[in-house]
């Protein structure tokens, strides 16, 4: 099929940075946070490496993938496509916490 291409899905933790400008969780009012699922888009920038690494969404929100996982092509649009991918990766403290986070 012409135009077709690799889809995963990222379960990711959406990240902010702290004063020193190192990524961190970013935690919702109630000092908690959720995932989020993403996907490899048409136009998406550059390539995942592994898991840790972060990428940009639509809105410009960076994310920290917890996790990768193979989609079927034609089920694609069950999630939002990314923007593009860093070359940046998390510490692996936080992304303990959000494997943690993915098992509870």
């Amino acid at each position: 099929m012409k135009g077709k291409y690799e889809v995963n899905q990222y379960i990711g933790v959406p990240l902010e940075t702290d004063d020193s400008g190192h990524y961190q969780i970013k935690l919702d009012e109630s000092g908690d946070f959720k995932l989020h699922s993403w996907r490899t888009g048409k136009h998406t920038k550059g390539k995942f490496k592994k898991v840790g690494q972060i990428f940009i969404t639509e809105n410009n929100l960076m994310v920290g993938i917890v996790k990768a996982i193979p989609v079927a092509f034609k089920d694609r649009h069950q999630y939002t496509p990314l923007q593009r991918f860093t070359s940046e990766y998390v510490s692996d403290e936080v992304l303990k916490a959000g494997q943690q986070k993915l098992i509870n």
